[in-house]
C-alpha cells in the first residue's frame, strides 16, 4: 500500500497532536467509499478498532440524509449525521434534527431562472433537493445515473418555479457530464452571487452544488465538536478528499486529505492518505489513531 505523507517520514512526529483525539469525522465519497460505493472491509475495519478506543465517529458528507444514512450505519456512528454540506443535521437515533438551514426564497428563484436557461442549451441539468427529497425536472440518463448511485428516486416536477415558493431548497445542484462546463458555470456564478448571498462548492468533478451562505462541513464539524461533544478544534481528526471539505479540514486539528484529492485540497491537510480505492481512510486511522 503505498502512502504520501506531506513531510519527510523524519518530521511526521511533529504531526502527532498535542491534544488527544476525541472525534474522527470522516467524508463518505471519495474517502471511506470508491467506485464500489461501499466501505470496504479494511476501511470498516480500522474505524471499527477506533471505536473500540472510545474515540466517537462522525459522518458529514454532501449526501442527501436519507443517502448517507447506510454509511452511517457501516462505521458505527452514534453521533448526529452532517449531510448536505452541513445544511442538515440530524441524530438518527431520536429523529431530532439539530440544524437545517436551507437556500432563501429569492436566491433560490434567482438560481432556477438561470438554470432554466441551462437546462435548455445545453447538458447541465438541475438536483432541486426539499424535506430531504430529490426533485428533477426529467430523467435524464444523469439524473438515473446519480438516483442509481446515491439510492434515491427522484420524482419529477413540471413546474419547479411553483413547487419552490413553498418548499425552500436544502440544496441545488448542477450536474453535467461535462466538467469544463461546471468549471465556466462555477466561475459565473462567482461574479453573480458574493458569499454572502450563496456557499458555492463541487464535491465531484460533475457537481456544482449551490447552499446557503453560512453552510459548509467545517461549520457543521464545529458544531458537532463543540456545542454536542464539548471538544476544541485540537480534538478532531478529519478525512476528506475535495473542495467541499477543504472548511472541515482547516477546522480540524488533524487534518488527512485523501490521495485521490485536488492538489489545493492536499495543500490544506497535514498528512495525505493513500487513494480511497487503497483504503487510504485505513491507513490515516492507523497512522494516528492506532
Amino acid at each position: 500500500m503505498e502512502k504520501t505523507a506531506l513531510v519527510p517520514e523524519m518530521e511526521k512526529a511533529a504531526l502527532v497532536p498535542d491534544a488527544e483525539i476525541k472525534l474522527l469525522v470522516l467524508d463518505i465519497d471519495g474517502t471511506i467509499a470508491g467506485e464500489s460505493n461501499q466501505v470496504s472491509p479494511e476501511v470498516k475495519e480500522a474505524i471499527a478498532a477506533v471505536r473500540k478506543r472510545g474515540v466517537p465517529v462522525a459522518i458529514a458528507t454532501g449526501r442527501m440524509y436519507q443517502s448517507a444514512f447506510r454509511f452511517y450505519q457501516d462505521v458505527g456512528s452514534n453521533l448526529p449525521l452532517i449531510a448536505y454540506q452541513g445544511a442538515y443535521i440530524k441524530d438518527p437515533a431520536d429523529e431530532k434534527l439539530h440544524w437545517h438551514q436551507p437556500v432563501g426564497a429569492e436566491i433560490a428563484r434567482e438560481l432556477l431562472a438561470y438554470f432554466q436557461e441551462l437546462e435548455i442549451s445545453s447538458e447541465i441539468s438541475i438536483n432541486y433537493y426539499s424535506n430531504d427529497q430529490l426533485y428533477v425536472r426529467e430523467l435524464t440518463p444523469g439524473v438515473r445515473a446519480y438516483g442509481n448511485r446515491t439510492g434515491v428516486t427522484p420524482m419529477t416536477i413540471s413546474d419547479m418555479h411553483a413547487f419552490a415558493a413553498h418548499s425552500a431548497p436544502t440544496k441545488i445542484l448542477a450536474l453535467s457530464e461535462d466538467p469544463e462546463a461546471l468549471d465556466r458555470l462555477f466561475g459565473e456564478f462567482r461574479r453573480r452571487f458574493t458569499p454572502d448571498q450563496l456557499y458555492l462548492t463541487k464535491s465531484h468533478t460533475n457537481f456544482l452544488e449551490a447552499l446557503h451562505p453560512s453552510v459548509n462541513k467545517g461549520v457543521a464539524v464545529r458544531y458537532l465538536a463543540e456545542e454536542v461533544l464539548g471538544i476544541t478544534a485540537a480534538e478532531v481528526m478529519a478525512i476528506g478528499d475535495n473542495y467541499n471539505d477543504l472548511e472541515m479540514l482547516e477546522y480540524a486539528g488533524l487534518s488527512v486529505a485523501m490521495g485521490n484529492a485536488p492538489e489545493a485540497v492536499k495543500a490544506k491537510a497535514h498528512w495525505i492518505a493513500p487513494s480511497v480505492e487503497a483504503h487510504g481512510a485505513a491507513a490515516a486511522i492507523a497512522e494516528f489513531l492506532l
